[in-house]
């Protein structure tokens, strides 16, 4: 059993060096394995399936060649692009997951998140996450022209981008006693997560010795982290690539013997 797993890509027409190195990554990787698992920031931002951007269509059609293959695929909402919806998964063949999804590895119980909750020292992003969860906002949003989302959408990101170049780097990272207490009470080994962009893989994050590996964020690099039974790897690539990637391992976490 071969899992990849990959979050903030944050694709976006504005960076097209990143949507050819992640067609390049679905075509040389993803086809081989037998499960991947987008974990939140796929893209820049989504504003409701009826709206899906054009010019990422053949992604799309990779997305659902690759299930149609025999490639689970599972896609996890992020902070950017939370009001994917089911439409939108059927689409390219992928199953939605739930904010905390537990998976059982050869690590023992794992736990995949986006990563944002953890942020419990950003108290503004924290009365924001609520407020756009909020079943009744998010009706009120899609009940909106395409062109209104889109200009409520731009100026969320200005000021998300404003707000976050002024706040400390511990306000931005996640909360470490957030961190032990959901391992503690969800009895995990192991946490997967993405969101904060500071790729590693930290250990002791529980009184248990849990560990906690950070997926990187898609910039000058492309990141993922592919588990099988020998354990976890996680590699980076540069960007931008037209031919073959050239992956160089960051961390790894054997498999239990």
């Amino acid at each position: 059993m071969q899992r990849l797993f990959v979050a903030d890509l944050h694709l976006d027409h504005e960076r097209p060096e990143i949507i050819r190195a992640f067609a390049v990554f679905l075509h040389e990787k993803a086809a081989g394995a037998d499960e991947l698992y987008l974990l939140g920031d796929i893209f820049e931002a989504w504003i409701g399936d009826d709206a899906a951007p054009d010019y990422l269509q053949p992604l799309y059609d990779q997305l659902a060649a690759l299930s149609a293959a025999g490639v689970s695929l599972f896609f996890q909402h992020g902070n950017r692009d939370f009001l994917l919806g089911q439409a939108f998964a059927e689409r390219i063949g992928a199953r939605l997951l739930p904010e905390l999804h537990h998976l059982t590895t050869i690590h023992g119980k794992t736990l995949l998140l986006h990563g944002d909750q953890l942020c419990l020292d950003d108290v503004d992003y924290q009365a924001f996450r609520r407020q756009v969860r909020d079943p009744g906002w998010q009706c009120d949003f899609l009940d909106k022209p395409v062109e209104e989302r889109l200009a409520i959408a731009r100026q969320l990101r200005a000021a998300s981008q404003e707000q976050g170049a002024q706040k400390a780097a511990y306000i931005t990272d996640v909360t470490p006693a957030a961190v032990s207490e959901l391992m503690v009470n969800e009895s995990a080994t192991l946490m997967i997560h993405g969101h904060t962009h500071r790729p590693c893989l930290h250990t002791d994050q529980s009184p248990d010795g849990g560990v906690r590996i950070v997926l990187g964020d898609w910039d000058t690099h492309g990141w993922y982290l592919e588990m099988d039974e020998d354990g976890c790897r996680q590699y980076a690539f540069k960007l931008p690539t037209e031919g073959p990637l050239a992956p160089v391992l960051q961390d790894s976490l054997a498999a239990p013997r």
